[in-house]
């Protein structure tokens, strides 16, 4: 482990094109552009930045949102597509790590998907939330086991969680076992108000103190003409604005930087990879302070597949299904061990 590398990393708290697959990607090249112009080396966006997080879904019962989640569906993005396409030349154009939330299509489905570039552009994780959150899962399908992977990028060992999936503690610790340095979270932003703020702060700062890493956490904002847009309902919209905290936190939970609680910005600072063994002197929760003797943690990193070849058949042949380019197969990982496969997404 470089103890010595110091990595200039940015948090994006922005507003999308609301209804607009190229307005916002658009808005997120601009935004990448920036970021290296002020040095940056990794970039995060908020939750499903492209095209816009669903806050329909937050203001609407299930029986009038037919058309706003349809139009959800028309402005979708396909992962590989034209969107990844334009985003990876970007972070190629700029050798910068690019962390960005998008509403994925697969047929007939959507997803709260995580996409990550590396330096050379090269897309090397597509995770899916693996549980959306409450009204959410009236929108997205669920993920799978195969995106609880920390990948090795030009700035470090890097994971990511989108929103409430950091209050599932297995899911985070999947991604501490595997030595994460940098943990990219992601938030909506523009919901429930100043609770939804703090608890996005005790969050992240917790997970940075328990993993002994550095999170670059970015939400969403929209401004008062945009929530107007969603509702008209004066009453809904007090609940489409504040929760936003976007920040860079050390290991041991302290703000790198000032948070960005409203409007737009960019949060900047400079990760210390030395701070990580600072931190993990005191308490490595999956080394030194840990008893795998008594505590283990099992994980399925195989993708889902509605297809699974027979063993008794031989008249029809499919091959296991395949996740960015690499055939996982099915593994129980017993800690502290890392998780078999876990170099590719």
């Amino acid at each position: 482990m470089d103890d010595s590398r110091t990595v200039r990393a940015a948090a994006v708290q922005i507003s999308p094109v609301l209804f607009s697959r190229e307005g916002t990607t658009e808005k997120v090249i601009q935004a990448i552009a920036q970021a290296a112009q002020a040095g940056a080396q990794l970039v995060v966006f908020p939750e499903t930045f492209i095209p816009y997080y669903p806050y329909f879904s937050f203001v609407q019962p299930p029986v009038l949102m037919g058309k706003e989640h349809m139009r959800l569906y028309e402005e979708a993005v396909e992962v590989p597509g034209p969107v990844t396409a334009a985003i990876a030349q970007a972070a190629r154009t700029h050798s910068i790590v690019v962390v960005l939330g998008v509403n994925e299509r697969d047929h007939g489905s959507l997803y709260n998907t995580q996409i990550l570039f590396d330096a050379d552009g090269s897309l090397l994780l597509k995770r899916r939330k693996i549980t959306p959150t409450y009204h959410e899962r009236m929108v997205w399908g669920q993920g799978d086991g195969a995106g609880l992977t920390v990948l090795d990028t030009a700035v470090g060992r890097v994971g990511a969680l989108a929103c409430w999936e950091h209050y599932n503690p297995l899911a985070r610790f999947a991604l501490m076992a595997q030595h994460e340095q940098i943990h990219c979270a992601q938030f909506p932003g523009s919901l429930v108000g100043q609770i939804f703020t703090d608890q996005i702060e005790v969050t992240i700062r917790h997970h940075a103190l328990e993993a002994g890493c550095f999170v670059v956490n970015a939400t969403g904002w929209l401004s008062p003409d945009q929530v107007a847009q969603i509702t008209p309902d004066e009453t809904l919209q007090k609940v489409l604005s504040g929760g936003c905290y976007t920040a860079i936190i050390g290991p041991e939970g302290i703000p790198l930087c000032p948070p960005i609680t409203a409007g737009e910005g960019m949060a900047i600072a400079d990760l210390d990879f030395a701070l990580i063994t600072k931190r993990k002197r005191m308490m490595d929760c999956v080394g030194h302070y840990s008893r795998p003797d008594l505590l283990q943690l099992q994980i399925t990193t195989s993708p889902w597949s509605v297809v699974s070849p027979s063993p008794a058949s031989n008249s029809l042949h499919l091959s296991p299904p395949e996740h960015n380019g690499q055939i996982h197969e099915q593994a129980t990982v017993n800690y502290p061990d890392s998780v078999p496969g876990a170099a590719t997404g």
